[in-house]
């Protein structure tokens, strides 16, 4: 059993004993529990319901691992040619890590 569920945004497929990574959740603490309920999509054993946009009832329990992760580093760097212009930007996107407990549908 597994479900698409959207989380800060973005959607993820979820399944018990997954780990995931998603856009740091402010207020986390390690071994707290979360539960999202905007599940869009669930596949149980073959039986697929879609929700219009979310499914009533359904949500997908989870356990904050880590509460900040930094991702690897993005260097952006500009240059115009022939100007002497450049410039070097760096960024590392900041994570919680979550382990999924269990799909309720």
């Amino acid at each position: 059993m597994y479900a698409i569920v959207e989380i800060n945004g973005q959607q993820f497929r979820t399944e018990a004993g997954k780990k995931i990574f998603v856009h740091h959740i402010i207020g986390a603490e390690a071994g707290q529990t979360v539960e999202f309920e905007r599940v869009l999509l669930v596949d149980n054993d073959g039986a697929i319901t879609v929700g219009a946009p979310a499914i009533e009832g359904a949500k997908v329990v989870a356990e904050v691992v880590c509460p900040l992760v930094k991702g690897d580093k993005v260097l952006v760097f500009h240059k115009k040619r022939r100007k002497g212009y450049r410039k070097l930007n760096g960024h590392r996107q900041q994570f919680t890590e979550l382990s999924i407990k269990e799909v309720i549908a």
